[in-house]
């Protein structure tokens, strides 16, 4: 479902991602953790096809990024780290705009858009304004929009910013569910809890390099620390 190959991203003499090769499987969930400016965020974007690879490529469901950009991303929900959202329109609105960009049909929408807004705990505050909004109130619109298509695959970076913990464990579920119909999730994140309690396999990138990859038993092996949690692992792969 998601493959990249070789891919590469430089800024000057700065390897931001540096020679990444990884396939995710349909319904999996895999995680991505790394320090600060290990490259998560700008590997996201290359994945999103918000920003192009120095070298190396981006394959969206069988479809490369660099060669069919609009078909690549219908099969993509993005949830950004720092999703834009425009204060001036309601949460309905701006779900009519997002679909209206993936060409998702008025009878499609109604039907979809409400159900979003059920789960999300937005279904009283759909007519008004963003800017009227908490930030969990925003963080959980966005999540509806980058639904609203049903896409294949949902990149989601630090997802659970802002929510609290009964809106963290909507998220988990919701996440679990779409696992099982067969959807994947590539999630990058900080809280390495979830991604122990969540992710099928994990990979960990370190100053632009994916330094390992597999499932919770795996890494362990591979950092030698059978009996710690991933906080262990990670400081050990990271150091």
């Amino acid at each position: 479902m998601i493959e990249l190959q070789d891919l590469c991203k430089t800024f000057g003499d700065i390897h931001a991602v540096d020679h990444i090769n990884l396939h995710v499987t349909r319904g999996e969930i895999f995680g991505f953790i790394g320090p600060n400016g290990a490259g998560k965020t700008t590997t996201i974007q290359m994945m999103g096809g918000l920003a192009a690879p120095t070298s190396g490529s981006v394959v969206i469901h069988g479809i490369p990024m660099a060669k069919d950009p609009v078909a690549a991303k219908r099969k993509i929900g993005l949830i950004p780290d720092r999703p834009y959202l425009y204060d001036k329109l309601t949460g309905l609105e701006f779900l009519r705009f997002t679909a209206d960009i993936y060409g998702v049909s008025s009878e499609n929408f109604t039907p979809e858009a409400h159900r979003l807004l059920e789960i999300f705990s937005l279904k009283n505050r759909e007519d008004e304004l963003i800017e009227s909004y908490s930030h969990g109130m925003k963080q959980r619109l966005i999540m509806a929009s980058a639904l609203i298509h049903d896409p294949e695959i949902l990149i989601v970076d630090e997802p659970m910013v802002g929510l609290d913990p009964g809106g963290i464990a909507l998220v988990k579920n919701l996440f679990k569910t779409l696992s099982t119909r067969g959807k994947t999730i590539f999630m990058s994140t900080h809280t390495l809890v979830l991604a122990e309690d969540l992710c099928h396999r994990i990979g960990v990138i370190h100053q632009g390099r994916l330094v390992a990859t597999g499932t919770l038993g795996e890494l362990k092996s591979n950092a030698r620390w059978s009996d710690g949690n991933l906080e262990s692992i990670f400081f050990e792969l990271t150091a």
